[in-house]
């Protein structure tokens, strides 16, 4: 009489978890740390909100003759005036601060008065954690000056 096996052998089971375990070993440490990933393409996404919101604040103000006029063309003189152009406001600190979280664009737009009205200025937007002012990461945006 022949016997038909019928499932795998203990020997089978056991070689498919150590196989398991080794891929788990490998996979997982590039999986575990995605925060730094994560904060960084949030950062990159609020460096293309500043500067698109930058850019249709330049376009209001070239459409009222760079007069500022509240909520059509706000003055930007330098890259953290930008900050309160968006909806909800965001608030751009020009140094770091080590009592929390950060972000900081600092770099002045340059020019004075009509000069620095459609002169574009790429500006640094940093973000720190707190006690160190270490940067978390940074990304880069570009605004036009506007408004007299």
């Amino acid at each position: 009489m022949k016997t038909t096996q019928r499932g795998f052998t203990l020997i089978e089971l056991v070689m498919v978890i150590v196989i398991l375990g080794i891929l788990a070993a490998v996979a997982i440490p590039k999986f575990v740390d995605l925060s730094s990933d994560a904060k960084q393409a949030a950062l990159s996404g609020t460096a293309g909100a500043l500067s698109s919101a930058a850019s249709i604040n330049y376009a209001s103000c070239a459409a009222s003759n760079n007069v500022a006029v509240a909520n059509k063309c706000v003055q930007v003189a330098k890259c953290s005036d930008v900050g309160a152009l968006l909806n909800p406001s965001v608030t751009l600190a020009t140094t770091c601060s080590t009592s929390s979280n950060y972000l900081t664009a600092d770099t002045a737009v340059t020019g004075t008065g009509a000069e620095k009205n459609g002169v574009s200025q790429v500006c640094t937007l940093n973000y720190g954690t707190g006690s160190t002012c270490a940067s978390g990461g940074t990304a880069t945006f570009t605004i036009i000056g506007a408004a007299n």
